[in-house]
């Protein structure tokens, strides 16, 4: 535990100005993120008595080992860089909301010549107009589906439209009335368009005119006789109806609004969104945090408002909360600068507004207290299980940060490791990373795993060597299945966090294998057990006997999951290489081709004999290949012998080309008995 007062700032030396800072800890991750209107009294309140302080404020504190903050001009640049900051690192105290997926909206490209409705999730796009969001995707399905007899308009993708103009016949959605079928010119350009426009203004809400003229036209058939077409109007108004009641109208005056609601604990809070459009609701989400930071209700709402709109959501004219960030104005303006005009954030006082959104803190309330009845055994159970496992361990603490290593290969070929990453009990599947055994070849799962952990760890200490635990390591390994080195601007390491313990796939041989490792590296302050799959019994190093956990205990089951995670995280990344390694081609290793270059040649040859009797200039025909290129393939191709011509064993015959008239390579697999992976 760090006392704060050794990394405090000198007197003066923090700035009055806007700005973002970062609380570190001892081995320079990032634990906590923050802004101030002003930095030196923000900053300052950090630094006082213990006992004063809120006690997460007091454990964040405790835990870091020094602050450094970034000036910035304004408080919406600060609003902007803090977000950017809590979404880069992560940091253990600030609030974490659980949901991060983007919800799917109900989508008419209109910039398009023949307009389509789809399913769209991530950022809007311009020329297209959107509905939503909603909580399922089957939910816009259904809408459409009934809408579609009315509107019918094409739903299909681009390649489906084009295939259908060419052979001049529609899908089965035209053939059924469900599509107006302009791609066998059924209906014109413009006549599509009219439709499209129209599903629009339904959608919007302008309802009420459209079903009165069906009205009118189903009254005006029956009374010509025409019963045919009255009965298809009539059931056209019920299908709008079903839709229409899908969505009931909540605001009478047609607003677009996004309502926000907040029910919170001591230790929790859950967030409910409605979304409204046209007064409809159309969408509602929820996330579940854990108040790790000293935080009141403003201050939730505009981290949530940060959550739902800074990864690209739509802002609405409105925006109505149950409280008003503190200040209010920077986080209207920066929605302002989202949305590209004036934002109204306010806490509704009266009417439809306010009783909506006694309904959305209804709806928080209880996604609340279902939450804590799921949790409640979780958070119990996992804290229990760390605590059994320091105990059978014999360690000083609860191991906070557990990693695993296994290792998989097939028959001693495409030897790999994982290293997968659970922190308070939870997967961390941003830490995982991935290794390509390297230093010697063929199968020695003993040598493999002390080739990892002293690969492992020598990476951890050359980012502590320089000054800050942080620094830049000298080399790469472009296999850990991680992102490039960070600059030097403090940001965070591959390797640069170790963990409490170190749990191996495997018993004696595997723990002696990583403890020499560590010894060899001068490490002494990581624990160190294996798990055996056969008696899942946990070796500990140099001992003789294991320690044998009870089958109920909770300790023994967090084990096995981090074990079983990392041995499905090795199978994949050795199936995955398998399977590269299997279907790799001839020119998958021609140096500057790429995938669609390869799928451009073989697409104009057909087959790669043909392609290695082609000369430099008719390589230089096909699209996008240049001289320089063509030679390349030439001399590639030339310096290499054909494949053996493939044989049908059942009729003796020569088969030409066999599988080179795919679009892509593909090799044989090597004829070897069945053998199962070993982990």
């Amino acid at each position: 535990m760090a006392d704060p007062s050794t990394y405090r700032p000198a007197p003066g030396a923090i700035p009055t100005s806007p700005g973002v800072y970062k609380f570190r800890d001892a081995h320079g991750r990032v634990i906590y993120v923050g802004k101030a209107k002003s930095l030196r009294p923000r900053l300052s309140s950090y630094f006082q008595d213990l006992a004063g302080l809120h006690p997460r404020t007091a454990t964040m504190v405790t835990t870091a080992a020094s602050v450094e903050w970034t000036v910035v001009a304004t408080e919406v640049e600060a609003l902007q860089l803090e977000y950017s900051w809590i979404k880069e690192y992560d940091p253990r105290f600030n609030v974490k909301y659980r949901d991060d997926k983007s919800y799917p909206e109900l989508a008419v490209t209109l910039n398009e010549e023949y307009p389509r409705v789809q399913v769209m999730r991530g950022a809007h796009k311009k020329g297209v107009r959107y509905f939503g969001p909603y909580g399922h995707a089957w939910a816009i399905r259904e809408t459409v589906d009934l809408l579609l007899r009315v509107f019918p308009v094409r739903t299909c993708s681009n390649g489906v439209f084009k295939r259908a103009r060419q052979v001049g016949r529609p899908c089965l959605l035209g053939y059924i009335g469900k599509c107006a079928a302009p791609c066998v010119g059924k209906v014109s350009a413009d006549e599509h368009r009219a439709l499209a426009e129209d599903f629009c203004d339904f959608m919007a809400g302008r309802t009420g005119n459209y079903l009165r003229r069906l009205e009118d036209e189903m009254q005006e058939a029956a009374a010509e006789l025409e019963y045919e077409k009255a009965a298809r109007l009539r059931d056209d108004i019920g299908a709008l109806k079903r839709a229409m009641e899908k969505n009931a109208i909540v605001l009478a005056d047609a607003t677009d609004a996004d309502l926000l609601a907040l029910a919170e604990d001591e230790l929790e809070a859950a967030v409910q969104i409605f979304h409204v459009r046209g007064g409809r609701v159309r969408g509602q989400r929820g996330w579940v945090t854990d108040k790790v930071e000293d935080v009141d209700t403003a201050g939730l709402v505009e981290h949530a408002l940060q959550q739902l709109y800074g990864g690209g959501e739509s802002v609405p004219r409105e925006v109505l909360v149950p409280a008003l960030p503190e200040p209010a104005e920077p986080v209207r303006e920066w929605l302002g600068g989202l949305r590209g005009s004036q934002v109204d954030l306010r806490v509704p006082q009266r009417g439809d507004k306010k009783d909506l959104m006694a309904t959305v803190q209804r709806n928080a309330q209880q996604a609340l207290a279902l939450h804590k009845t799921k949790r409640a055994s979780d958070l119990t159970t996992r804290s229990r299980a760390l605590q059994e496992i320091a105990d059978a361990l014999e360690l000083d603490s609860v191991p906070l940060r557990i990693e695993c290593y296994d290792i998989s290969h097939l028959q001693g070929e495409d030897v790999v490791a994982s290293m997968v990453v659970f922190e308070d009990g939870l997967a961390r599947k941003s830490e995982y990373r991935r290794f390509q055994i390297r230093g010697f070849e063929g199968q020695d799962d003993v040598r493999s795993m002390h080739e990892v952990i002293s690969r492992r760890f020598r990476r951890y200490l050359q980012e502590r060597e320089q000054t800050g635990e942080w620094a830049v390591p000298e080399e790469d390994d472009p296999d850990t299945g991680a992102a490039g080195t960070r600059d030097e601007e403090s940001r965070p390491k591959r390797f640069a966090y170790p963990p409490q313990l170190l749990v191996v796939d495997g018993g004696q041989p595997q723990v002696a294998a990583a403890r020499r490792a560590l010894d060899e590296l001068g490490i002494d302050d990581v624990a160190l057990c294996g798990l055996a799959k056969r008696l899942e019994e946990v070796w500990l190093p140099g001992e003789d006997d294991p320690v044998v956990l009870p089958r109920s205990s909770e300790g023994l089951y967090l084990l096995q999951r981090v074990r079983d995670e990392a041995h499905r995280f090795a199978i994949s990344y050795q199936r995955n290489k398998r399977s590269k390694r299997l279907t790799a081609g001839e020119l998958d290793s021609v140096p500057g081709l790429g995938e669609t270059r390869r799928r451009a040649l073989l697409k104009h040859f057909g087959s790669l004999k043909k392609l290695r009797a082609a000369t430099v200039d008719e390589l230089c025909e096909v699209p996008g290949i240049g001289r320089r290129t063509a030679q390349t393939v030439a001399e590639a191709l030339s310096s290499r012998t054909p494949a053996a011509p493939a044989v049908n064993t059942a009729t003796g015959e020569i088969i030409e080309d066999g599988a080179e008239q795919a679009a892509g390579p593909v090799a044989a697999a090597p004829q070897t008995a069945p053998s199962q992976e070993t982990p």
